[in-house]
This record gives structure tokens, C-alpha cells and sequence, in this order.
């Protein structure tokens, strides 16, 4: 059950892949590694898909040849190798150099993968017959088979060492942390599956030496959570950053609702900072399109809207208000910015202009990127409200309940 399981498993993630990529493809018509990733997808997911004991003995009937899922297991397994060389070799080389190292290792593939097809079905093919779990292990018995599945092997773990020694060296340089992780998924699954090959070696050898035999159970365990994990490890760099935006969307969407209040007292007294009129009533709740860019557009907004408004900021207003509030001259400064702003759109209300014009700085953000831009500002949004709240005097931070600027 677990086999299957995992069989299953192992075929969904493979097409689901090819399927995912597929929209794509007409874009990169010219690109050999999008093409070739495709290919791998592709061959990933069939090298599973007909060794289903659902399926197999269907396909075996259909095309009149025992055990013919073993080969064409096999075909695609030698296929995706070829396919993921070309892939990594026009990642690591000039387009010219990668054009020609590609050409060599698919000819190096193609043939071993002909030698292979004349060895299994004119010098030793496979008589005995199973489920797909045990099939190859029962013909093992045949030496002649035996050195067949043994050269079988070796193509595979040629491959694989290459694929690990590039996702690891990718792995250290990659500026992205999607691809950094997919290289590391890449180089683990590539691991596994040289671990299947090891294993496979050992089954060899303790058939036709006595020596004891590895769990029997490991082998496939490690080939197909291998191919999971390099199916991820290729395509994660894709999908990844989505999660990651998904995963920020709830936060994004509490900072952009917080940002509220200051944007629109802002927006009320310079229409002209925002790209877009505010929406009204249960329309206001609704989570915009492209939240993370009006989430941007809201914090430039709000910061033009301060710059609006220096001509209103006077310093002895500001500091008269704090005095009256309670406000220490070390409270904390989003507490002294959202005040500096309620004062001065109470003097533009008014038509008063600070003496000297724009005495008053704007405070700003500390160095940062976005995120710490909006949690700044988040706060300057939350003393802001509190200012017209009246909040209770026990916290320190805020203004004392039952005051009102003016």
C-alpha cells in the first residue's frame, strides 16, 4: 500500500509539473532548458505512471510484451537524466558552449539508452513477472540481467552526480532564497537517488555473493522521494515566491486597513496625493487587486501628504498640544509624529500657517526597506486614531483619555 502510495505520489507530481509549465512553453519556443525541463517533467511523471500495478498489466497486454513497463520505465528514467543535463549545462555555460556539451550528452544518452533497448529485448530480457515492486528484483537472479540492470544503473547515477555537484555549487550563489532552496531540493533528491542506485548495487551483489541484503523496502522509498523532491527542487522557484505572498497577504492587508484613518484625513486635505478616490462603505473592506502595490502606493501617498502639509507645522503648536496632553518629550516618536500631523491639519482646517513656513520637519522611517517603512507608519496610524479615541492614561505611549487636539 505504501509503494503504491508513493508511486502514485511520485506520477501526480511529475505531470501535475509538466502541466503547470506547459502555459508557458509557446513563450519559449527557442529556449532549449525550458523545453528540455518540460521534457524532464514529463518523463519524470511516466516513468511512475506505467509502473502501476492498475496500469502496467494493461499496458503489457496492449503492446503484446511482458514486462515491457520495466523497459519503459527505465527509457524514461534514462530520458529525464539527458533531459536535466541539458537543462544544467545551459545554466552553467555560454549559450555556444552550452549548445555543444548539451549535443554530446544527448548523444552519450542516446546511445546508452540504445544499448540498453538491444540488451533487454534481444540478449537477456526479464521471463519472470511480478508486481512492479518486485519484478527487477526477481530477474536479478539472471547474471546476464543482472549486468544489464547494473549498466542501467550506472547511466543513472552518471547523471545524478553531475546534477548534485551543480545544484550544490548554484545552491552557494543563488541571491534568491526560492532558488536557493530549490538547488538544495535539487541536490537532496539527487542524493536519494544515488542512494537507490547503492542500494540496487547491494541487491546485486547479495544475490549473486550471499552477502546480507539492504532493507528491501529502501530502494524504492529513496528513488521516489528522490524524484519528488527534484520535481520540487526545478520547479519551486516558480510557485515559491506565491506562497511567500500569500503568507505576507494577511499582514499586508491588516497594515493597508491600519492605514486607513491617516491616509484619508490626509487624502481629505490634498486630494491630489492619491491615484484613486477612496472607496465608500463595505467597498472599503473589500481586499483590493494587487494588495502589496496599493499597500505601496498608500505609504507614498501618506508620505505626500505630510509634505503637504509642512506649511501648517509649527513647532510651538506642537509643543503646546504635548504639553497639554501629557506627552513627554521622550515619548515615542510615532506618538510625537501622529500628533504633529493632527496639529497641522487642524491649522490648514483653520488657514494657519506655521511663522517662517515649514519650520517643522517630518519625521521619517529609520533606514529600512517597505516592511519596516509600513510598520512605522502603522504606528503613526495607531497614535493618529487614539488622538480622537481618548485612550485610557494607564499606557504611557498614548494620549490621555477624555483630550482632543486643537
Amino acid at each position: 500500500m505504501a509503494y503504491q502510495i508513493l508511486s502514485w505520489t511520485s506520477a501526480l507530481v511529475g505531470l501535475v509539473a509538466v502541466l503547470y509549465k506547459l502555459p508557458a512553453l509557446p513563450r519559449h519556443r527557442g529556449d532549449a532548458a525550458f523545453i528540455a525541463l518540460c521534457v524532464y517533467f514529463l518523463c519524470s511523471g511516466l516513468s511512475f505512471f506505467v509502473e502501476l500495478d492498475q496500469l502496467r498489466g494493461h499496458i503489457a497486454a496492449f503492446l503484446h510484451y511482458p514486462n515491457i513497463t520495466t523497459f519503459l520505465c527505465q527509457a524514461f528514467v534514462v530520458a529525464l537524466t539527458a533531459a536535466q543535463q541539458v537543462v544544467l549545462v545551459h545554466w552553467a555555460h555560454p549559450p555556444d558552449t552550452a549548445r555543444r556539451k548539451a549535443r554530446r550528452r544527448l548523444l552519450g544518452y542516446g546511445a546508452a539508452l540504445l544499448t540498453l533497448a538491444v540488451l533487454f529485448f534481444f540478449v537477456n530480457p526479464p521471463t519472470r513477472q511480478g508486481t512492479a515492486e518486485v519484478t527487477v528484483l526477481l530477474n536479478l537472479h539472471n547474471p546476464a540481467y543482472a549486468g544489464y540492470f547494473a549498466l542501467y544503473l550506472t547511466v543513472c547515477a552518471v547523471g545524478q552526480v553531475e546534477a548534485v555537484r551543480l545544484s550544490l555549487r548554484y545552491a552557494g550563489i543563488a541571491n534568491r532564497s526560492w532558488l536557493r532552496f530549490g538547488m538544495w531540493a535539487v541536490a537532496v533528491g539527487g542524493t536519494l537517488i544515488l542512494a537507490y542506485c547503492l542500494i540496487r548495487y547491494l541487491q546485486i551483489a547479495a544475490l549473486h555473493t550471499g552477502l546480507p541484503e539492504p532493507w528491501s523496502d529502501l530502494y524504492w522509498i529513496a528513488g521516489s522521494v528522490g524524484s519528488i523532491c527534484q520535481v520540487v527542487g526545478w520547479t519551486v522557484p516558480s510557485w515559491g515566491p506565491r506562497l511567500s505572498e500569500a503568507a505576507r497577504w494577511p499582514a499586508s492587508y491588516r497594515a493597508y486597513r491600519r492605514l486607513r484613518p491617516l491616509w484619508l484625513a490626509l487624502y481629505e486635505a490634498a486630494p491630489g496625493i492619491a491615484l484613486d478616490a477612496p472607496r465608500t462603505g463595505l467597498l472599503g473592506r473589500v481586499p483590493p487587486r494587487d494588495l502589496e502595490y496599493r499597500l505601496y502606493r498608500r505609504v507614498i501617498e501618506i508620505r505626500d501628504g505630510q509634505l503637504a502639509l509642512r506649511p501648517y507645522m509649527d513647532p510651538a503648536a506642537v509643543r503646546a498640544a504635548a504639553a497639554r496632553l501629557g506627552l513627554p518629550a521622550d515619548a515615542d516618536p510615532t506618538a510625537r509624529e501622529a500628533l504633529l500631523l493632527r496639529c497641522a491639519l487642524r491649522a490648514r482646517a483653520a488657514g494657519v500657517t506655521a511663522p517662517g513656513g515649514s519650520a517643522e520637519p517630518v519625521t521619517h522611517a529609520p533606514d529600512g526597506d517597505i516592511t519596516e517603512e509600513v510598520a512605522w507608519l502603522t504606528q503613526v496610524a495607531r497614535h493618529f486614531r487614539l488622538l480622537d479615541a481618548g485612550p485610557a492614561p494607564a499606557d504611557p505611549a498614548r494620549v490621555p483619555a477624555g483630550s482632543r487636539t486643537g
